[in-house]
């Protein structure tokens, strides 16, 4: 089934040339690349794209699911963190992702979560030890140590984050790492734990600190932070320290493109061709030591055909020598995926969500579009009965998280950019706990969104005055078990409509959803209340 022969023009990533060749393929396998005559007419075969560091879980789909959306686009394999089904589910997350990536021609590389709970200062389902960390990195479907999200754990020599950094040396896996932000000496002590990427800066200037530190910088551009403008550039004098990554992606938006998308973006703004493609094929298979093919003999059959190196239209994509997709068609099938979750909250009612006044000057979460920090602004809202209301005109919403492991009171504060000008939104999607994340403009509109969740046990909601709107996400509140295409479209209904009441952001739902992520600077909501990221603390909503 996988024996063939295929012709094309050539992409040698490492000798930076291109030719015409023609390749056989035997049991999944590449077996012999010979030179052919020169013909322009055909296609570029290269090496498959591969996205440096997702959650797959943001996609709201499974695993087997996201590969038949991303295979269209070239994607042949991802580096996966399940952090955010792990934060629900704990382990039991974990090997289901594992267990659903391996129905499917697709070649997923996922991470032993690192950081779970992410904080003590959030209610999550589950735990990750370092007894489980120790059984995962032995494992071979395990390839590195998540995300290192608890920096000031690193740089002060935490007894717990140095133990587990030191399991992964123990296994020669990689330490991914997370600190947004950091520069300097805070870097260099950062990167001196082990710690071997970052995939969470936001300027040049960061990117630049920690490249010098011998840190690889992933390039990410999701559906909420868009980072590739700002650090593009640092291809030309980092060629072999760069990676693409997408950390984040919705369903509408994988349904159109993936890494493809970035290649194509580089490439027109005149980058050289191998180094991109060197980031988007090659860095990441070597840092990550993964068994991924790159065009030589005896490797893995895993390649892509397109159509041209501008627009890099994928015309076929290969897998162990199996076609997985052909001119924009997924031919990965459909399989049945099981449900898991860890759902245990009550309805709630609308006095839930009432903010007592202590004055009307408030600390006021900022969300930025394309951005994930959240700067603290000061505000004004409505009093009303002696309690602290939205205020629309000034786009100061009232927002709620809602704790979904146990029935407790929401923790409720203020968030300017959202824009809703009427109704509310509502997601269970929230890292990193996947608590609910309402935004509104009245208490009623939020206990409806809310409550719609609560109902299905995990999805999107939106509800207006005339519409009730919701996208059900079973497997652990935050992913669907059904058909991938169908999510996506969905999805774009929904995200529309939020769009229709008001949101002028590119994705509101993506945006709402690290709203309660703390390990962000600078301000965020919790279930447990107010939270001032540098800081490290809790706050006041009111101000004196």
């Amino acid at each position: 089934m996988n024996d063939f022969i295929i012709s094309g023009q050539f992409v040698d990533i490492p000798e930076r040339t291109i030719y015409c060749a023609e390749a056989t393929i035997e049991g999944g396998v590449i077996v012999s690349i010979q030179k052919i005559k020169q013909d322009n007419s055909l296609p570029f075969f290269l090496p498959g794209f591969i996205d440096a560091h997702v959650h797959i879980e943001s996609s709201m789909l499974v695993p087997a699911e996201f590969a038949r959306l991303a295979v269209p686009h070239g994607t042949i394999a991802t580096v996966s963190d399940p952090h955010e089904i792990a934060n629900v589910c704990g382990m039991e997350g974990v090997n289901y992702m594992i267990d659903n990536g391996k129905q499917v021609p697709f070649k997923f590389y996922f991470g032993a979560p690192s950081c779970v709970p992410a904080t003590p200062f959030e209610t999550a389902g589950g735990e990750i030890t370092v007894q489980d960390i120790d059984d995962l990195l032995e494992r071979k479907e395990i390839s590195y140590l998540a995300e290192m999200m608890n920096w000031p754990g690193t740089i002060n020599k935490d007894p717990i984050v140095l133990e587990k950094i030191a399991l992964a040396k123990k296994y020669g896996k990689p330490v991914d790492g997370h600190a947004p932000g950091l520069k300097g000496e805070l870097a260099a002590k950062y990167a001196s734990a082990g710690i071997t990427s970052d995939h969470e800066c936001f300027t040049k200037e960061e990117a630049l600190d920690k490249l010098q530190l011998g840190m690889k910088i992933a390039i990410r551009e999701g559906s909420a932070a868009k980072n590739f403008e700002a650090l593009i550039d640092l291809i030309d004098d980092f060629p072999d320290m760069i990676m693409f990554c997408s950390d984040d992606k919705h369903p509408d938006n994988l349904a159109l493109g993936h890494i493809n998308e970035l290649v194509k973006r580089a490439v027109a703004k005149g980058k050289d061709i191998f180094d991109v493609l060197k980031a988007a094929c090659a860095t990441p298979v070597q840092h990550y030591r993964m068994n991924v093919g790159q065009l030589k003999v005896g490797d893995p059959a895993d390649f892509i055909l397109v159509e041209d190196l501008e627009d890099f239209k994928v015309l076929q994509t290969f897998i162990y020598g199996q076609k997985v997709a052909e001119n924009g068609k997924t031919l990965i099938g459909k399989v049945t995926n099981k449900i898991i979750n860890n759902f245990n909250t009550s309805k709630k009612e609308v006095e839930a969500f009432r903010l007592p006044a202590n004055g009307n000057r408030v600390r006021v979460i900022e969300a930025l579009d394309g951005q994930l920090i959240t700067p603290e602004v000061l505000g004004e809202v409505t009093l009303k009965d002696g309690y602290a209301i939205s205020n629309p005109e000034s786009d100061i919403l009232k927002i709620a998280v809602v704790n979904r492991y146990e029935d407790a009171s929401p923790a409720v504060a203020f968030i300017k950019n959202i824009g809703l000008n009427e109704g509310a939104i509502a997601s269970s999607v929230g890292h990193d706990s996947h608590n609910i994340i309402a935004v509104g403009v009245d208490d009623v509109s939020i206990c409806r969104a809310v409550n719609l969740l609560i109902e299905k046990k995990g999805g999107v909601s939106a509800v207006s005055m005339e519409e009730e709107m919701v996208l059900a996400l079973p497997v652990g509140g935050i992913m669907s078990n059904e058909d991938g295409y169908q999510v996506a479209e969905a999805y774009t209904k929904i995200d529309q409509m939020a769009k229709n009441m008001g949101s002028s952001l590119q994705s509101p739902f993506m945006t709402l959803s690290f709203m309660a992520l703390l390990v962000i600077p600078d301000l965020k909501l919790s279930d447990k209340g107010l939270f001032d990221g540098k800081k490290f603390e809790f706050v006041d909503v009111f101000l004196p």
